[in-house]
């Protein structure tokens, strides 16, 4: 009888010792150290600080293929939302490339997508049948435009299309009828756009019609109001990935806090410099309190720009240095310097567009 612990004896069985390690999945050799770090920080909060020319929708779409690859979620399991239609088309494409195969399955496309599809299966929940309308913007108009004649307010003074912005707003916020203050929107018609917000949500019922704000905000009331439907979605979401954090308004960012809290597997990409859309209910401060909303987060930063020389990246640098509300980052590049950076003075945007064109 063999002795079991005659190690010698073992080694004689396996002459090949331990197995060998698996190959490096090929998709890593093209990532720098932080994109890297990014990409396989795979588990747990991880907000990815992505300076411009940096490499972040290549991170994102590495990121999304590497969970798929190492076998962490079926692609069904993965939530991951951008801005545009065609970052989406462009990250599907990516990461086929990536993995080898057409990535189907995946939950990918604009928070208006995503939005649109889990309110299709759940539309009763908010008054509306699964085929309702998406309404655009001047579809939108034209239906606030005959509440507001109904209200004999005079269109001319107090136009419709003031009003829809009123309820853009209020829905990026989040913000139903009954959350919205008497006080709010005071500024229309002597105090007169709640109740016409009030109106103009029955009236969507009535013809089962939503327009682009409603997607995100039947959903928080979905999931609020439903906690079994919410807990459906919270297991199905493994990972969630998000593009361009910065510009995420109120209602974009409870959904996203919703979809992830139970597992916390959220990657957020962007940039808390490059935040330009406060106009449309954007938000920076989400990204600064990414660490609060997510303690124990993994913040990651890209700072080696691929695009720009380096007297710009000092210039821009420089600059962007004197901004308050920032997390902070200093891109480099090891570009050459190029040419020196010229200020240029103009006396209005015709003149600055025309020196821009020659």
């Amino acid at each position: 009888m063999s002795d079991p612990f005659d190690l010698a004896g073992l080694a004689e069985d396996n002459p090949a010792g331990p197995p060998a390690k698996a190959p490096e999945p090929h998709y890593l050799a093209a990532l720098n150290a932080e994109q890297r770090a990014a990409v396989e920080a795979v588990e747990g909060p991880v907000l990815v600080l992505a300076g411009a020319g940096t490499g972040k929708t290549r991170v994102l779409t590495t990121r999304l293929a590497h969970i798929l690859h190492q076998g962490k979620a079926f692609p069904g399991e993965i939530l991951a939302v951008t801005f545009t239609n065609k970052a989406a088309r462009e990250m599907i494409e990516r990461v086929s490339r990536l993995i080898g195969r057409p990535a189907e399955g995946l939950w990918l496309g604009t928070f208006h997508a995503m939005a649109a599809r889990i309110l299709r299966r759940h539309a009763e929940l908010v008054g509306l049948k699964p085929d309702f309308t998406i309404l655009d913007t001047d579809d939108q108009v034209r239906l606030l435009k005959q509440l507001v004649r109904a209200a004999d307010i005079d269109e001319k003074r107090w136009p419709a299309r003031t009003l829809s912005i009123i309820v853009q707003r209020w829905k990026d916020r989040g913000l139903t009828p009954d959350k919205v203050a008497s006080a709010d929107g005071a500024e229309f018609a002597n105090g007169k756009a709640p109740e016409l917000y009030r109106h103009y949500q029955e009236r969507l019922k009535t013809v089962n019609a939503a327009d682009f704000g409603d997607l995100l905000m039947h959903n928080l009331t979905i999931f609020t109001a439903e906690p079994e439907v919410l807990a459906e979605y919270e297991r199905r979401f493994k990972y969630v990935l998000v593009d361009e954090y910065q510009d995420t308004n109120v209602a974009q960012y409870l959904w996203l806090r919703l979809l992830a809290r139970a597992r916390h597997n959220i990657c957020c990409v962007g940039d808390d410099d490059q935040s330009i859309y406060g106009w449309r209910g954007a938000e920076v401060g989400n990204i600064l309190r990414f660490e609060e909303d997510f303690p124990g987060a993994e913040v990651v930063r890209l700072e080696r720009n691929y695009r720009s020389t380096g007297h710009i990246l000092g210039a821009a640098s420089g600059l962007i240095a004197h901004n308050t509300g920032r997390l902070g980052k200093t891109l480099w590049t090891e570009d050459v310097d190029g040419e020196k950076v010229s200020v240029t003075g103009c006396w209005d945007g015709d003149e600055e567009a025309r020196i821009v064109g020659e």
